[in-house]
């Protein structure tokens, strides 16, 4: 319990009584004296009146997990004994206090007109893990508004924070029926181009007269061709960088996780149209590794394996990761490495690496940009701190060209994306290459 604003004011303002024995004369000092016990007897007759902690019934409702970058609600539930119609409204103050994973919110007002009352705290997923909801501060005041008293509630309820799906679930929604998801075909199957044969059927003008079949041509007395598709079964493995630079938040997000979000997104396609896939993760040495699967059931195992990815301070070690994931593939790979940069020097390492498994694989490299960056670098500065900005913008921007320009001049693919597009692109390149049939 303590006094409110309002007490305060109110002994602020009786001072000057204090003074009227002094300046005045002693016969005066039982006025202030009355003053002074009218006053403390306020205090506690508003004390009394208050609604004891013990009264107030508090619950939490969590919601089940929150996916990354999303936006959930806890909901508490407030009660208090006795029939509704026998209490006043009752305005309370609520603060949650949440764990690092969790955006720290602010303070949220309900009135508890009834038996039970809601309050909504919201809950903004920032770091996969398990988020805690770890106690609520509530506070209300007595019925003269000059005591407040207050209850803290200890929870220590834990939130899974799991890795964005909505991706996924977009990409489903596009490009796959519902009966054709539920018999695991691709609605888009690239008939027509590749070299695995798929079907035959009459021949009709727009058709490759190369893939004309002369001897069902003659057993049938009309004309035959042949229809092929993409070839399947390719193996894909997403490599997801998880070292200290791809902790850094990027629109609020640490970039592993729009990586880990980018790199389920390529797994459900690539396991829709019958590829194989595996996922990998490092930092400063291999964490994570899943041999390239096919199936339905692998997606899940995909998605658990990438929950799981920590976050951490230690630099990568390219050197080491990158040599083990070698090693472990024996048959020739796409590899989809998703990490990150700072400049030339420091992307020495990484490159030469890269360079090794481009030898013997396919690599597509996928960074991260931060869009920040691209505003400073592109603003027109009004101080000399914003020209600095600016300048040293520019000078990372062009850095990262250089060595995007490096790497794809050894033959690997790259892709430079801000978090909002990274997926989509990265989508598309894989789409094309299995067009051009070049993972074979």
């Amino acid at each position: 319990m303590r006094p409110t604003p309002l007490a305060l004011l109110l002994a602020c303002a009786g001072l000057p009584l204090a003074l009227l024995p002094a300046l005045a004369g002693a016969e005066l000092w039982p006025v202030w004296m009355a003053a002074l016990g009218g006053f403390l007897l306020l205090l506690g007759a508003d004390l009394v009146l208050a609604m004891p902690p013990a009264a107030l019934d508090v619950d939490l409702l969590t919601p089940d997990q929150i996916q990354i970058g999303d936006r959930a609600h806890a909901r508490l539930v407030l009660g208090r004994a006795g029939l509704a119609d026998e209490h006043e409204p009752l305005a309370l103050e609520v603060w949650p206090t949440l764990s690092e994973r969790f955006e720290r919110v602010q303070a949220a007002r309900v009135t508890l007109t009834g038996a039970r009352s809601e309050a909504h705290i919201p809950l903004i997923a920032l770091r996969r893990g398990t988020g805690v909801v770890e106690r609520v501060w509530l506070r209300w005041r007595g019925p003269l508004r000059l005591m407040a008293r207050h209850r803290i509630v200890t929870f220590d309820r834990g939130v899974p924070v799991v890795p964005n799906l909505s991706p996924v679930r977009s990409l489903a929604l596009r490009y796959f029926t519902p009966r054709e998801s539920a018999v695991g075909l691709k609605v888009e199957r690239y008939v027509g181009d590749g070299s695995e044969f798929e079907s035959m059927r009459e021949y009709v003008r727009g058709l490759d007269p190369r893939g004309m079949s002369w001897r069902q041509t003659a057993r049938h007395r009309k004309l035959i061709c042949q229809e092929f598709r993409a070839e399947r079964n390719h193996a894909v493995v997403i490599a997801v960088d998880a070292g200290r630079l791809m902790s850094d938040p990027v629109e609020g997000v640490p970039k592993v996780d729009h990586a880990v979000t980018a790199g389920l997104v390529l797994a459900y396609a690539a396991l829709r149209t019958g590829d194989r896939v595996g996922f990998y993760a490092f930092d400063a040495k291999p964490r994570q590794w899943m041999e390239p699967a096919a199936g339905a059931a692998t997606f899940p195992r995909i998605s658990h394996r990438a929950s799981s990815v920590d976050y951490t301070e230690d630099e990568t070690n390219h050197t080491l990761a990158l040599a083990e994931l070698g090693a472990r593939l024996r048959r020739r790979t796409l590899i989809v490495l998703l990490t990150d940069f700072v400049d030339t020097i420091t992307a020495e390492l990484m490159i030469e690496n890269v360079t090794h498994l481009a030898r013997r694989h396919l690599v597509i490299f996928v960074a991260l940009s931060d869009p920040a960056w691209r505003r400073l670098a592109s603003q027109a500065p009004d101080q000399p701190a914003a020209l600095h900005e600016a300048v040293v913008a520019a000078e990372f921007g062009s850095e990262r060209e250089r060595v995007l320009r490096r790497l794809q001049r050894l033959g690997v693919l790259c892709i430079d994306a801000p978090p909002a597009r990274v997926s989509t692109d990265l989508l598309s390149q894989y789409l094309d290459l299995k067009r051009r049939e070049v993972l074979g």
